[in-house]
């Protein structure tokens, strides 16, 4: 199992933008036949900065993720360009 949270900074103004990209993105993501768990979410009292909690079955399921065209359609030509600051944080399950 693959889990990680990626942590996204944007424009407090840009907020509707991100969640346009982001509903469509989250249901695509989580047909995918590896996908675990995908929740974005917003941090509680700043709405400029986005955290999404992902679970891949397998490295395999995670570089299928990262080569749909709905990836390219809202991450890199969308989430990416409007974001200020992005960090990957790899999870290690406890038990």
């Amino acid at each position: 199992m693959i889990s990680f949270i990626v942590r996204l900074r944007f424009e407090e103004v840009d907020r509707d933008a991100i969640v346009q990209l982001l509903k469509p993105l989250t249901a695509a993501s989580r047909q995918e036949p590896g996908c675990v768990t995908y929740i974005p979410h917003f941090v509680e009292g700043d709405h400029s900065n986005v955290l999404i909690y992902e679970q891949y079955k397998d490295e395999a399921a995670l570089e299928f993720h990262r080569n749909t065209p709905h990836f390219a359609q809202y991450c890199i030509a969308g989430l990416y360009q409007l974001m200020k600051d992005r960090q990957l944080e790899n999870l290690t399950a406890v038990c």
